[in-house]
């Protein structure tokens, strides 16, 4: 895609992306579709803590990993405000993505970007019936199974333990 400037679109979306599932993969696809270079701002474990409340379960460098290899994003980078204008500016955005969750909530970014000429801020539907917070909560109701059964499994192992014998000659 091409704008007015005939410059490449730049899309900009950003996210926690903790326990990476099938919803994230579809903003990340979404935005992608939206121009010709995505780039994706991985929250910090610090910024992660600060508006969420708790600590992500997958530390930001592995989450960061994730992230650059995946297929449609251009580049990746460390994202310690949500949605900073300065971050904005120096990557040269022209369309902001993010969750409709956000839709009637102040993120300064966000504000600046509808305000500025030929910028457009795309809000997506979350992915019905996915979120990293059912994943946590059916891993809680599931822990007691979960641990039962992984220690059955290693009972049963340990029973079938074939220890190498002397041979004999």
């Amino acid at each position: 895609m091409i704008n007015m400037e005939n410059k490449k679109v730049r899309v900009f979306t950003s996210g926690s992306f903790d326990l990476f599932h099938i919803g994230h993969l579809n903003i990340l696809e979404k935005s992608a579709a939206l121009g010709d270079e995505l780039i994706v701002g991985v929250s910090t474990d610090e910024l992660i803590e600060e508006y969420k409340g708790m600590k992500p379960i997958i530390p930001f460098d592995q989450r960061f990993r994730i992230i650059q290899n995946i297929k449609c994003v251009t580049k990746v980078v460390k994202q310690v405000k949500l949605t900073e204008i300065a971050q904005l500016e120096h990557e040269q955005i022209d369309v902001v993505t993010i969750g409709d969750d956000w839709k009637d909530k102040y993120l300064e970014g966000l504000d600046w970007m509808k305000l500025q000429p030929g910028k457009e801020v795309v809000y997506f539907p979350y992915t019905e019936g996915i979120s990293t917070t059912t994943i946590k909560k059916k891993i809680l109701e599931s822990a007691s199974q979960i641990i039962t059964a992984a220690l059955q499994r290693e009972e049963e192992q340990d029973k079938n333990w074939k220890e190498d014998s002397p041979k004999n000659d």
